[in-house]
């Protein structure tokens, strides 16, 4: 076992084989420890969240090294059937690699069962384990576009896409069935534990839907008469709130604001509770109309506010602080000056249907409510709220385009995965923040590229918001909000928990800095790695 940093809150334990992380990722759901908030296993590795103040990264590997380690998995678990049609883009190179006909690969694929060992990736993609014992790498250039349904192989495991998204697996056919449902308790027809097993079929492209479906209504709010209409909502304005939590099983990831404090700001200053589901607004542009009285209050990017009155008289609002809208009275955020992401919280909240229990829309798992168009209509929620917030303020400079940006980081979990060169350019040099950046990830580009000391292929593994991950081409990508819950490249480094809200704001144009706040090696003792950092 091997106890590696993440970040400040979260650890990875890397075992010999997916047999022993699933048998001590048993273990811990059976007797947890105390401080672990949730764990994410993978193909050989679990990651896991820990309360610092209730548990230090110290006391807890000493806690999880103290675990005897065995094998685990499930033998038992519901028998799913999957219909396949063998009519992949990628069966005959796939073919060619085990050096075996396509009938062969068809045939040895449906003939043995699989287990579905963990979710990730994508909302409903299961990693499935054992069946055919095929070993087949992804491919060197991943598509952007693989339609849902389709069966893919890469590593020793065999998957199916949930929904339409970019990857890089070997496609070998396709399935009718519906991988992922939002309205069927569980979302997700596959789940860790069960067995499936790929029957070859003549089977129609039409998505046939597995489902028990469940009741998505919901009670009218207390007030559901209409208070704002949107007129326009800028480049995109989205409902957040502070994210997703218990549904990594799923292979649903947290989501959530951008950047937390302001929206927690935002709710206060309006005596909503601070977690409660606000707009987020990127780049500004948003216009809306007020139909009856109302208190709300923008934080977050810098951009001016105006308010125009149905007798056509204007005034400036203040950000950081109540602003009392009439009835006729249109609200107007500006460009965005400095910052990206601003935040609208209306006093009592907003009526807006929760999503696995969650009011906030994922970009990337396209989970939570739609991104807001002209004409929309909002109503109150009827929160219980306290006394107006006046004391609120951003906690941090606003980056702007052509500034340089420092974000604290912790080496690891695969730092020693790059050479020594890598690991001092990471900070030495300067990181383009590129136009290609979104609530997935920032997209990085620096003059020299980061190269690797072991290239070969990492299994699957957790990954978490701020994640430094290095795909082929040597050119970071900074997770943020949206990132998928697994990913199969090599993290070299995590931004802080700290400086993660400032990254939510961190504009195309600016430039980005490292600076690693600590060294990297194994926690508690493993005398397995040397430090890498001097």
């Amino acid at each position: 076992m091997r106890v590696l940093p993440v970040n400040l809150s979260t650890l990875l334990v890397e075992l010999e084989d997916l047999s022993q992380a699933l048998g001590l990722f048993d273990q811990l759901n059976r007797e947890p420890i105390e401080g672990v908030t949730t764990i994410i296993p993978a193909a050989r590795t679990l990651l896991i969240y820990f309360t610092p103040a209730r548990i230090s990264a110290e006391q807890l590997s000493r806690a999880l090294r103290a675990r005897p380690i065995s094998g685990g998995g499930h033998q038992h678990g519901e028998l799913i059937e999957i219909p396949v049609c063998y009519n992949g883009e990628d069966l005959d190179e796939v073919a060619r690699h085990l050096d075996m006909s396509t009938d062969e690969v068809i045939r040895r694929h449906s003939k043995h069962e699989y287990q579905v060992a963990f979710c990730g990736f994508a909302p409903g993609f299961a990693y499935l384990a054992g069946g055919a014992g095929f070993d087949v790498p992804r491919r060197t250039s991943p598509r952007t576009r693989i339609p849902a349904g389709s069966v893919a192989l890469a590593g020793t495991f065999s998957g199916i896409y949930p929904t339409e998204s970019p990857g890089g697996w070997q496609l070998i056919g396709t399935t009718p069935l519906e991988m992922w449902d939002i309205h069927r308790e569980p979302a997700a027809l596959l789940q860790p534990g069960m067995r499936v097993r790929f029957t070859a079929s003549d089977v129609s492209p039409e998505r046939v839907s597995a489902s028990v479906p469940i009741d998505t209504t919901r009670p009218a709010a207390a007030d559901a008469t209409p208070c704002l209409e949107i007129r326009q909502p800028g480049l995109q304005s989205l409902f957040q709130d502070l994210g997703r939590n218990g549904q990594t099983g799923q292979g649903v990831s947290g989501a959530g604001a951008m950047d937390k404090g302001a929206l927690r700001s935002a709710n206060r200053i309006v005596g909503n509770p601070s977690d409660a589901a606000a707009i987020e607004i990127a780049q500004g542009g948003l216009s809306l109309i007020c139909h009856r009285p109302a208190i709300v209050a923008v934080t977050g990017a810098e951009a001016g506010v105006s308010i125009t009155t149905a007798e056509g008289d204007r005034r400036d609002a203040a950000l950081w602080w109540p602003i009392e809208l009439s009835e006729g009275d249109t609200l107007t955020l500006g460009p965005v000056t400095a910052g990206v992401r601003c935040y609208l919280a209306l006093r009592g909240g907003f009526d807006v249907t929760p999503v696995l229990g969650s009011c906030a829309t994922d970009t990337l798992a396209k989970l939570g409510p739609a991104p807001l168009q002209p004409g929309d209509t909002l109503s109150p929620a009827g929160l219980a709220v306290t006394a107006l917030s006046l004391s609120e303020s951003g906690e941090f400079d606003l980056p702007r385009a052509g500034e340089c940006v420092t974000l604290d980081i912790v080496m690891g979990p695969r730092s020693d995965w790059f050479t020594d060169e890598a690991l001092t350019l990471l900070c030495d040099q300067n990181w383009q923040v590129t136009p290609r950046s979104d609530r997935v990830g920032i997209r990085l580009e620096g003059e020299h590229s980061l190269a690797r000391a072991h290239h070969g292929e990492l299994p699957s593994e957790g990954t978490v918001t701020g994640a430094l991950q290095v795909p082929a081409n040597g050119q970071p990508v900074l997770f943020l909000a949206d990132h998928p819950l697994t990913g199969g490249y090599p993290v070299i480094a995590c931004v802080a928990d700290h400086h993660l809200d400032l990254a939510g704001q961190i504009p195309p144009g600016a430039t980005v800095r490292f600076n690693p706040i600590t060294r990297f090696a194994p926690i508690a003792g493993d005398d397995s790695l040397t430090e890498v950092m001097s």
